[in-house]
């Protein structure tokens, strides 16, 4: 399975914070996985975290790509289709960084590894 992580879940994943589901946990775990973060991942933890929004990225923001190598997962840059795509979604939720994972999550036929219930209004298949 390809598995793109929100930002909560990549947080959440870094600090092991219990609050990542367990199927969420053990989707990350599987060898057979293939995880992928966002250049969306990079810019919503280095935007929190100036403005002091989100504690958990105070440490990953200044450490993003070397925690990112560390798990081996793999990183997914923003091309012009996916921020087409994130423009044209008809729903009014407003939320850039949502938009845009959601928008990768679907050109790029990959599960989004998420608690948001937002999600729930694109057509991403989720896990949690």
């Amino acid at each position: 399975m390809k598995l793109l992580l929100d930002t909560h879940t990549l947080l959440w994943w870094f600090i092991n914070d219990r609050r990542l589901s367990a199927p969420a946990r053990a989707a990350i775990l599987d060898e057979r996985n293939e995880i992928r973060v966002s250049a969306v991942n990079a810019w919503e933890i280095a935007t929190k975290n100036r403005l002091g929004k989100l504690p958990e990225a105070k440490d990953a923001a200044p450490r993003f790509m070397e925690l990112v190598a560390a798990d081996g997962f793999h990183l997914l840059n923003l091309s012009c289709e996916h921020g087409l795509r994130a423009g044209g979604y008809p729903n009014s939720y407003g939320d850039p960084f949502d938009r845009m994972l959601a928008a990768q999550a679907e050109i790029e036929s990959l599960t989004l590894v998420t608690r948001d219930p937002v999600f729930r209004a694109f057509p991403v298949e989720v896990l949690w």
